[in-house]
């Protein structure tokens, strides 16, 4: 298994590149839940919180592929530092806005302007691609690591950020995430060997990535799978309340992405074979089917019983999620031009984000009229919904897969 990883990381520059951009994407995971706790404690209210949080997550939706696709048509190095430089400031003014008691207006501007944060995991992956396009095993097993490497920051980023922020000084969390967003830009575009080379046609003005009916097919099943993850962590907290077990909630969640985790890691190591679109599909069916067992656990099990199964139900559900999206992300790569590979990829993360608060507050609506048990139904709904997407898009997924490299599909990998 790891000999499939270690041929990933014998090109020159790729640990150095992965590894500081694993650093740079950690804020993604802690900015939004770093704002949510600073506020609520500093401000003593978990509404405006919130909504401040979703101003910065609507912001990067619309900022974020603009930024990406400046990534593309002028380079990675060129644009990712001012892009960095303007979301630090946009971040320290939200801090000191924060803790000098400033109009609650003032917020929602700072996390406006942090919007145009890069989007690292989208750039570590365009560097995979330049590297190996012409060998589709060894691509597989990169976007399989990057899928864990994503997990691992979405387990380790909310921790440090609440930690911090409750144990030390409410800006904490925060902070350091604009300080890991600094440094690992900063070691992540000092790597220009590997850098992808800017394409003579990203230099003029065309159509942005997402007028890819394909992509357009993955983006809305992405929104919908977005509100999987954030309406099962909102119900799955409140769950765990309703059971007298609150703290136990970030364990069972783990659990969640543990799953996803070893899931990445095996599947990094296989040659799957067939059609890519075919297997998004089944990977969207599999991931809609595991959801329902959650609803079923929840109606029938108390206490600490009920936690386990809904831990185990978790466990599950979550060895379909990377597979899926490690499929998702090597369409994308055949869905749109190598010049808009970048805003491609980062289309479909802004998606997910999208879904996230999508779901988180669909379930909190459910949760507050009908309990925690019946919160369950919006994850199962959501996946469902992302079925039916995938299942109607399946022609157009076809039909936009670049034609002009037929030996990259999947049935032509050895077995």
């Amino acid at each position: 298994m790891l000999s499939s990883y270690r041929q990933i990381f014998a090109a020159p520059g790729t640990l150095a590149f992965s590894s500081s951009g694993f650093i740079a994407r950690l804020p993604i995971s802690m900015t939004g839940i770093g704002i949510v706790t600073m506020l609520a404690v500093l401000r003593g209210s978990f509404g405006l919180a919130g909504a401040v949080s979703a101003v910065v997550a609507l912001s990067a939706a619309v900022l974020g592929p603009q930024v990406s696709r400046l990534v593309d048509r002028y380079g990675q190095r060129r644009v990712t530092l001012p892009a960095t430089a303007a979301t630090l400031l946009a971040a320290g003014a939200l801090l000191l806005c924060a803790r000098f008691d400033a109009p609650a207006w003032t917020l929602f501007v700072c996390g406006a302007g942090m919007g145009v944060m890069p989007s690292a995991g989208s750039m570590v992956r365009a560097r995979w691609a330049y590297l190996y396009s012409a060998e589709p095993p060894k691509l597989h097993t990169a976007y399989s690591f990057e899928a864990v490497v994503d997990e691992v920051c979405f387990i380790v980023g909310p921790i440090l950020s609440i930690g911090l922020a409750t144990a030390v000084f409410p800006e904490a969390g925060l902070l350091l995430a604009g300080v890991f967003l600094g440094v690992g830009v900063l070691l992540f575009t000092a790597q220009r060997r590997t850098e992808p080379p800017v394409h003579p046609a990203a230099h003029h003005r065309g159509s942005s990535a997402i007028t890819s009916a394909g992509l357009q097919v993955l983006v809305l099943t992405f929104v919908a799978t977005g509100a999987i993850f954030g309406s099962v962590e909102v119900v799955t907290v409140a769950f765990a309340k309703a059971q007298g077990h609150t703290s136990v909630s970030s364990l069972v969640l783990a659990v969640y992405a543990l799953g996803s985790c070893l899931a990445g890691v095996v599947f990094g190591t296989l040659k799957p074979k067939g059609s890519m679109p075919v297997r998004f599909l089944a990977g969207v069916a599999v991931m809609a089917a595991s959801m329902v067992p959650l609803v079923l656990v929840a109606s029938t099990l108390r206490g600490t019983a009920g936690l386990a199964g809904i831990g185990a139900a978790l466990f599950l559900a979550g060895l379909s999620i990377s597979p899926t999206l490690i499929t998702a992300m090597a369409l994308v790569e055949r869905l749109v031009p190598a010049a808009q590979l970048t805003e491609g990829m980062t289309w479909t993360t802004t998606g997910l984000a999208l879904g996230v608060a999508l779901g988180s507050s669909a379930a909190g609506w459910v949760v507050d009229a009908a309990g925690a048990a019946a919160g369950y139904w919006v994850p199962v709904a959501a996946a469902g919904f992302a079925a039916l997407v995938a299942l109607a898009g399946l022609s157009r997924l076809r039909g936009g897969l670049v034609p002009s490299e037929p030996e990259l599909t999947e049935s032509s990998l050895p077995g």
